[in-house]
């Protein structure tokens, strides 16, 4: 019998951008019952709603996607936010599965946790070689608190938890608020609405001399899900794609793709954050299989095409 056929599962943010997917995937899967609280029902920085959510659901798995975050400038208006939420609702879901005997925890970390000068491509062992880049090391923080904790958990009660480190995630269905949003969807949304208003410049956050990795958000759900199946281990998994790009070479690439023929203007006065990130991938092949199937070039095709379809911030 395939895994997850007789499993209950929650999945904490299984409305969101990824949690939509891994969803889905879980549906194809065939797991038969899965659970996805609600903000509005459940508040999973209070305890006795975590305790609540736990005893009427009897989960076998819980897979913690939820997470309170954003770009650059989100981070650095909400530092406070970001680390109390991220860290409570860590602490607290860990706690009350261990204590509610679920039989498996899936702690869902951030390459943010990562340290500022991280050797490159990153290992899972160079974790703790320094401080995290200063505007997200509040929510990295937090969110590295869960392998802390699911290591210790391990060591004292034996239970079962494991903590994955996806890098920075792209797709249909990402936040393109301009606000709040990442690079690839902020860097979309503002070529695509240059070649619609026939502008000639389009203003980037940095210098765009920083390089990032992206993954595909259906690889990343897909990484999940083989990682809770095949994967018992206190180790952090690194998920990732193996593509590393610099952010002027990225806009330059959107801007070819969306049709934006103007010129970049570069605001240095704005933060780049993390000089580098590229994963090195290689403990999740050989742990559970996993290798990411969508390149750069057709995932951004993907996401352009869902963007101009889904008219949602027409």
């Amino acid at each position: 019998m395939a895994f997850f056929e007789e499993k209950t599962v929650i999945v904490t943010g299984g409305a969101g951008f990824l949690g939509s997917e891994l969803v889905r995937q879980l549906h194809a899967k065939g797991c038969p019952r899965i659970i996805i609280p609600r903000s509005c029902e459940f508040d999973l920085t209070q305890e006795a709603q975590i305790r609540h959510l736990i005893e009427t659901t009897t989960p076998d798995v819980i897979i913690h996607l939820a997470a309170v975050v954003g770009g650059i400038g989100a981070n650095r208006h909400h530092p406070g936010e970001f680390f109390y939420k991220n860290l409570i609702m860590g602490t607290q879901l860990m706690e009350q599965a261990r204590l509610h005997e679920v039989k498996k925890f899936v702690a869902i970390g951030t390459i943010c946790a990562y340290p500022k000068f991280t050797p490159v491509p990153f290992q899972e062992k160079d974790l703790w070689l320094g401080y995290p880049e200063e505007t997200n090391a509040p929510y990295g923080l937090a969110k590295k608190m869960m392998l802390v904790q699911s290591q210790a958990y391990r060591q004292e009660y034996q239970f079962n938890s494991i903590y994955l480190l996806p890098v920075n995630l792209y797709g249909p269905g990402d936040n393109f608020d301009l606000v709040s949003s990442h690079v690839i969807p902020a860097l979309i949304r503002k070529c695509d609405q240059a070649v619609k208003e026939k502008k000639s410049e389009v203003e980037v956050w940095g210098t765009g001399e920083v390089s990032r990795e992206f993954l595909y958000v259906s690889d990343a759900a897909n990484g999940i899900l083989l990682a809770t199946e095949h994967y018992d281990k206190s180790e952090p998994v690194n998920l990732g794609s193996g593509e590393e790009i610099y952010i002027k070479d990225l806009a330059v690439l959107i801007a070819k793709m969306t049709g934006f023929k103007g010129q970049f203007c570069w605001n240095s006065e704005q933060p780049d954050g993390q000089p580098r990130r590229c994963l090195d991938a290689s403990r999740a092949n050989h742990e559970f299989g996993f290798k990411a199937a969508m390149s750069l070039e057709q995932g951004l095709r993907e996401t352009i095409r869902w963007y101009r379809q889904s008219k949602v911030y027409d």
